[in-house]
């Protein structure tokens, strides 16, 4: 397993880089880890944290980590992918507070050559699970093309 930097790994410009880091990755699963502070992107002072519904682009983005990853170990381009969906979201708290150090473990569960993919997610703080749910992403040949036939 490669360090590499976030920045490597999520094909997005901050600040819309979301999570800090990739803690670790293999063939099928990866965790990122992101600490939630005053700076955080979607950060509200009224709650002190972050509303847990953005807990699915964190998980969005640690698939992006995990994919940008294998991509750098094959010295291949770092390709867009998209989230498609979300089955079954389940937060068990309302807000992300501040201060928090949180890991996002996500694990491939079902690939297809077409680029469609399913992961089952998880966000934890230590051994506590906060968010749960199956993401669906998808990450065409050429997301170029991809987007402009979709519009």
């Amino acid at each position: 397993m490669t360090n590499y930097p976030i920045e490597l790994v999520v094909p997005h410009d901050a600040p819309m880089i979301l999570i800090d880091s990739l803690l670790a990755y293999s063939e099928d699963e990866a965790q990122c880890i992101i600490t939630i502070t005053e700076q955080s992107p979607f950060f509200s002072p009224a709650i002190n944290g972050v509303p847990s519904y953005i807990g699915i682009e964190y998980m969005a983005q640690s698939i992006a980590a995990y994919a940008g990853a294998l991509a750098n170990d094959e010295n291949k381009p770092v390709k867009i992918g998209f989230l498609i969906g979300t089955r079954k979201y389940q937060t068990y708290l309302p807000c992300f507070k501040n201060g928090s150090k949180l890991t996002i473990e996500v694990k491939k569960l079902y690939q297809e050559e077409s680029g469609l993919s399913v992961f089952e997610c998880q966000i934890l703080l230590r051994e506590t699970l906060l968010c749960q749910a199956k993401i669906n992403v998808f990450q065409p040949e050429n997301p170029l093309e991809f987007i402009r036939e979709n519009q």
